[in-house]
């Protein structure tokens, strides 16, 4: 097999063509035949990089979570306290929303697909799980550095997950309907003053 069609930037060729057809035709719809012709591959080069139109599609999802987890990652690490932690990650939704632009097909496959997928559902499933953890961390470390009262972290995980996915949403289906980063940014500031010590 050559080297076209076994290194990385044919990988990424394939995640594209998948993106674009799956956006298009939906999960079902699309066949491996349509995403080789889309990336213009042979299936070998496909089966190359991928066993399945499962794992291409699950890819599409770890692809796009990688950078926000760096992000998320390198700014909890560069703050001086867990609110202002928590207020850089809100100002993050620009980065998020930039990337997620135009991209409302695919996320409402990947939610299509894990409410009758097991494996897509562990998958899909998995980041929201991880980040409720790290904000419920965070929230144990405020409380413990003085920065939030007594919080319940696992309570207030699970609502700004919840916060961030739901303007998330609204802001894929009605990108002209608000500064989207702009009222996630201030949801973030009030669940902070009503957790904030000094209150």
């Amino acid at each position: 097999m050559s080297p076209r069609t076994t290194g990385p930037e044919t990988r990424s060729r394939l995640l594209d063509a998948a993106a674009e057809c799956f956006a298009r035709d939906g999960y079902d719809a699309t066949g491996v035949a349509e995403i080789c012709a889309t990336a213009g591959l042979s299936k070998g080069g496909f089966y190359h990089h991928f066993p399945s139109k499962q794992a291409v599609f699950l890819a599409l999802l770890d692809r796009w979570l990688a950078l926000l987890d760096e992000q998320l990652l390198l700014v909890s690490q560069q703050s001086g306290n867990a609110a202002e932690a928590m207020r850089s990650i809100a100002g993050l939704s620009r980065l998020v929303f930039q990337s997620a632009s135009g991209q409302l097909p695919m996320f409402l496959e990947f939610w299509n697909q894990s409410a009758h997928d097991p494996t897509v559902w562990k998958t899909t499933i998995a980041p929201y799980q991880r980040y409720r953890e790290f904000f419920g961390l965070l929230i144990e470390t405020g409380v413990a550095e003085g920065t939030f009262r007594d919080a319940d972290p696992k309570a207030a995980g699970p609502v700004l997950v919840a916060l961030a996915v739901g303007i998330l949403l609204q802001g894929l289906m009605d990108p002209e309907g608000a500064d989207w980063s702009a009222v996630l940014e201030h949801g973030v500031d009030l669940l902070i003053r009503g957790m904030h010590s000094e209150v």
